[in-house]
């Protein structure tokens, strides 16, 4: 027994310095280590990087309970938020040729936006019914701790890709996506503004779980196409573990003009509202771009959303309300310089029968079934009714480094036709408009 237990320590000493050795060794070499790495992903083209985002916000309202009424992302007055910090693994696939290609992506995001990138397309409660839901635990609650107001882990992206060789080539994603529908979209560093639309923030999805197929015909025409489910929104961020009967339709098409200077995309969703209700959920998104001059360029979106047979939170009447939300919005940018454009924004947004836009947003989105938000310690629910709202927002991006991005901007916000309720807050007091000075960073690797 004695002699095991010496050969056992011999061995345990052994393989201690084996493991201190290697890890001595990989301290030493470990930017030759860093560049065999990159060889291998580069010769099976994979691409590791990531991006960090983070800024402040001043609202000259001063609100007691810090939050920019229904804004969302750049949600929080006078504090620092770390947006995003947001790490992918990708393996792009072929445009062309004659060859099959396999790849994907995945992503993983920390930070205060976390939460708007989760799968929360199963909401607190069913939106026919007013039926308290058990939410989806793709990562909400999988990630999500709850223990933290502000910040956590969210899996926006996690799809395989396959360019199949036919036609002119067929791209085809399964998993976890971004919605192509819009013209924002989740990531920072695709974004002019820090802020976003009424539009993007509560008129459309953010992801999808499903297939999708991307086919070009011909220099001028493409079309996109493809089934979700995991949802209880319509197909609308859905997850892996609720909802998995119910699919709805996701369908696009893309002209281009010849000069390349002109696009327009049309893009939507339909199908059931959830596996226990027919009700059509539904919506259109159009999208304009146009280059005025080699330096001006031009964007105008129109969204339309449908969702029938809602049910009415004010007299909480299940199944009565044939809701809908529409808006315009426009974007337009100048070339000042090489590494600093100007941008201006206006948007007009009609939440008609109060269902989409609430305030705060981050309160609504961390609401569980039960009626407590940890987003505010359970201290307060957000609040949702019909309205019409409006913001001008202006701002540059600034690009000293092809890694570095800043964005100052200056945004107003207005409501109106709110029959007396206003989503702002001045003090502890109601208001029916907000100014908001915010500026951030984004650092690319």
């Amino acid at each position: 027994m004695k002699n095991n237990a010496n050969r056992k320590n011999q061995l345990l000493l052994v393989t201690a310095g084996s493991i201190l050795s290697m890890g001595m060794a990989t301290s030493a070499n470990a930017e030759g280590l860093f560049k065999e790495t990159e060889k291998v992903f580069d010769h099976f083209d994979v691409k590791v990087g990531a991006w960090a985002n983070g800024g402040i916000t001043y609202n000259d309202n001063e609100p007691d309970n810090r939050f920019n009424g229904p804004v969302t992302f750049a949600d929080r007055a006078s504090e620092f938020q770390l947006n995003q910090l947001n790490l992918y693994i990708q393996k792009a696939v072929a445009a062309e040729g004659s060859s099959w290609d396999f790849g994907g992506r995945f992503d993983i995001m920390y930070g205060s936006d976390s939460i708007f990138t989760q799968a929360y397309g199963v909401p607190a409660f069913d939106v026919n019914t007013g039926q308290a839901l058990q939410r989806n635990n793709w990562d909400l609650d999988f990630l999500g701790s709850n223990s933290n107001r502000f910040y956590d882990l969210a899996l926006p992206q996690a799809y395989l890709e396959t360019y199949v060789p036919v036609g002119n080539g067929l791209n085809l994603k399964i998993g976890h996506f971004y919605t192509p529908i819009g013209y924002e979209t989740v990531p920072a560093p695709d974004n002019f503004f820090y802020t976003h639309a009424y539009t993007m923030q509560y008129g459309e999805p953010f992801t999808h779980t499903g297939i999708m197929g991307n086919y070009t015909l011909n220099d001028n025409w493409a079309f996109m196409g493809g089934l979700t489910t995991g949802s209880a929104t319509g197909g609308w961020d859905g997850g892996w573990d609720r909802q998995m009967g119910n699919w709805s339709g996701l369908m696009g098409t893309t002209w281009t003009s010849n000069d390349k200077d002109t696009s327009l995309n049309i893009a939507g969703t339909y199908g059931d509202t959830s596996e226990t209700s027919n009700a059509t959920w539904a919506l259109y998104s159009i999208v304009l771009k146009h280059n005025i001059t080699p330096k001006t360029h031009f964007v105008l979106q129109h969204d339309h959303g449908f969702a029938d047979s809602t049910f009415n939170f004010t007299t909480l009447t299940p199944n009565s309300v044939d809701a809908s939300w529409y808006g315009i919005n426009s974007h337009l940018y100048y070339d000042v310089s090489d590494t600093v454009v100007a941008g201006l924004r206006a948007e007009w947004f009609r939440d008609q029968n109060g269902l989409r836009v609430c305030s705060p947003g981050r309160v609504a989105a961390a609401t569980d079934n039960k009626g407590f938000s940890y987003a505010a310690a359970g201290n307060f629910l957000a609040t949702c009714a019909p309205a019409t709202y409006y913001q001008i927002t202006a701002g540059v991006t600034w690009k000293p480094k092809t890694w570095l991005s800043l964005r100052p901007n200056v945004r107003y916000d207005w409501v109106e036709d709110s029959n007396g309720y206003s989503p702002f807050t001045s003090g502890s007091k109601s208001t029916t408009d907000q100014v908001l000075f915010s500026t951030d960073f984004t650092v690319t690797f």
